[in-house]
């Protein structure tokens, strides 16, 4: 369903490139390397347990949730400027 002067399946290319860019986005942001023994925010040791849950960790379990709010908070804004972000 493509309205205008945009293609047929135009719309679904958006939907598919903005899944790309999450995807992209969060791949990047996956630790690499070996875990730390203690968080890089606070100094709190790190839990072996987390250490070999998540490997490459960097932050304890309460340094790395309010890192994640905050990066929550910035990825509000949708970037594509389609007319659904516009009447939010």
């Amino acid at each position: 369903m493509a309205g205008g002067w945009s293609r047929d399946g135009a719309v679904q290319d958006q939907i598919d490139a903005s899944v790309d860019d999450a995807v992209a986005r969060a791949r990047s942001q996956l630790p690499t390397g070996p875990s730390l023994s203690h968080c890089d925010e606070c100094g709190e040791p790190i839990p072996q347990a987390r250490q070999e849950a998540v490997p490459g960790v960097r932050h304890c379990v309460p340094c790395q949730g309010e890192l994640d709010a905050a990066q929550q908070a910035q990825s509000l804004i949708n970037r594509r400027g389609s007319k659904d972000s516009q009447l939010r």
